[in-house]
């Protein structure tokens, strides 16, 4: 698939859907490869690291590193209007997460997994 051919066929919603679970995954490898513990505390740090709080400190370090593309999908998600955070965090840090979530989504149909771990990487060695 292309560039083109997702931004044209793919709402920043459903891209964003996509990237939540590409994301989690990947929080979920990581934590499993750092450590053997059981699985409510591997949850416990799993969910401190796919809240949108979290995301959004994410995305705005590592903004500048992103691809102009990527940077647009993540605008496009960012800006994507009808976002109702949960109370639990702002409107401004859950705009930032759904942009990064759209980015993970967008690479996953382009089949991009090498730049997948390349970002993950970025955000994990920059916490």
């Amino acid at each position: 698939m292309t560039d083109k051919e997702i931004n044209a066929n793919y709402s920043a919603p459903t891209l964003a859907f996509l990237g939540d679970a590409v994301y989690e995954q990947l929080v979920r490898e990581a934590l499993v490869k750092r450590a053997n513990m059981p699985a409510n505390r591997l949850h416990t740090e799993a969910v401190k690291l796919v809240c949108c709080e979290y995301q959004s400190a994410a995305a705005e370090r590592i903004f500048d590193r992103l691809t102009p593309e990527e940077q647009a999908v993540y605008k496009r998600g960012r800006n994507h209007g009808g976002i109702t955070p949960p109370k639990h965090s702002t409107t401004a840090d859950y705009r930032r997460a759904t942009g990064l979530e759209c980015v993970f989504g967008y690479l996953k149909l382009l089949g991009d997994i090498r730049r997948i771990e390349e970002i993950f990487e970025l955000i994990s060695s920059e916490e």
